[in-house]
């Protein structure tokens, strides 16, 4: 496992959020999140991981980006476990990158002292800066969201445990403040009864880097034989290495976006702090009037506000004259209904567009 990483001077705060950018398709995504980020007050830098994945080419747009939007970029090495420990069959074959979302766990090598990981396909609707004041028990621990798993579609890679009945959510309502699931708060596998309430969901966590830690992260995930199991390779591996030192806070943080339907009796649009598009992603393809859009066609109200995100975004960069960033920003979202692209496959001119 190639661990390398280039130490930095110090930070302009050591606090900060952070995301992973490692190919092109994920470029909407990620600069909304900045963007809304910024749109929402935020006083935290956000610092965007890039791999060699990410075409050079771009860099320099995408620096330009992120002097409008208070967030900086990081370039690192891919990461992944050692071939003798690589699980035989992920979900889908993107996950592959999200192995790389371990190296946040480097970031005390920068001068970061605490740090929030947002996944590129969230979008914020609320300031949510107070998860820095949130204390951990430790600084061993994390914050995060419990996985929902009562996969109402009945995919066949769930496990026989991911059901409704078993899921933390079950029984929630709404809440204001956002409060942790209930008898939650430690999430320790000795006091929690249901094997999926130990479960939590890698999008959003809080954490506070130290190389002690980092050290162990890597050990584990060259030699510990459950690696290869995994089936979502860095959440997997999150739940299981801080088995008993994770705690959980409101679902509001990491709302995913099937949560508005899953979870109706618990969910409310004005309590959502930062929306997480899971499965297909809303710039793949425009809501149309019928409001339908999503993988099942009930996610046409959650990809709408994306779309009006990026609609005031555009707005600002048009005042601006960035029109480099929003060219290629427009090879990457669809043009139309019919336009829609699988989000494997996109892909464009990139060395000609940054080149003009």
């Amino acid at each position: 496992m190639n661990s390398n990483h280039k130490h930095a001077t110090a930070p302009p705060s050591p606090f900060a959020w952070v995301t992973l950018l490692t190919r092109t398709s994920y470029l909407p995504g990620a600069i909304l999140l900045a963007y809304s980020l910024c749109r929402q007050t935020s006083k935290y830098p956000l610092l965007i991981l890039t791999t060699p994945s990410f075409p050079p080419s771009l860099l320099p747009l995408l620096e330009r980006e992120c002097s409008f939007i208070n967030a900086s970029i990081l370039s690192i090495s891919a990461l992944s476990p050692p071939p003798k420990n690589t699980p035989s069959s992920l979900i889908a074959t993107r996950f592959e990158d999200t192995w790389t979302k371990l190296r946040v766990f480097q970031l005390h090598r920068h001068g970061y002292q605490k740090l929030v990981f947002l996944d590129a396909d969230m979008l914020v609707m609320r300031n949510m800066d107070e998860l820095f004041d949130y204390e951990l028990p430790g600084r061993d621990w994390i914050a995060a969201n419990h996985a929902c798993v009562c996969n109402l579609d009945s995919d066949s890679w769930a496990p026989e445990d991911w059901t409704k009945k078993n899921c933390a959510y079950a029984g929630l309502r709404p809440g204001s403040p956002p409060t942790p699931v209930p008898d939650f708060r430690l999430v320790n596998g000795n006091a929690v009864h249901k094997r999926t309430h130990t479960l939590l969901n890698s999008g959003m966590f809080l954490f506070t880097p130290h190389e002690s830690q980092w050290q162990d992260m890597v050990k584990f995930l060259n030699s510990d034989p459950r690696v290869k199991g995994y089936l979502f390779p860095d959440q997997d591996f999150l739940a299981e290495f801080f088995t008993g030192k994770w705690q959980s806070i409101g679902w509001q943080y990491n709302a995913l976006k099937t949560m508005r339907y899953w979870h109706e009796n618990m969910w409310a649009d004005d309590e959502v702090r930062n929306l997480h598009y899971i499965v297909d992603k809303p710039w793949s393809r425009r809501v149309g009037n019928d409001g339908v859009a999503g993988y099942l066609g009930r996610d046409g109200v959650t990809h709408r506000w994306w779309w009006n995100e990026y609609e005031r975004w555009e707005n600002d960069r048009t005042s601006k004259g960035e029109e480099k960033i929003m060219e290629i920003m427009r090879r990457e979202v669809a043009k139309s209904l019919k336009g829609g692209k699988e989000m494997e496959s996109l892909h464009g001119n990139w060395q000609q567009i940054a080149g003009k």
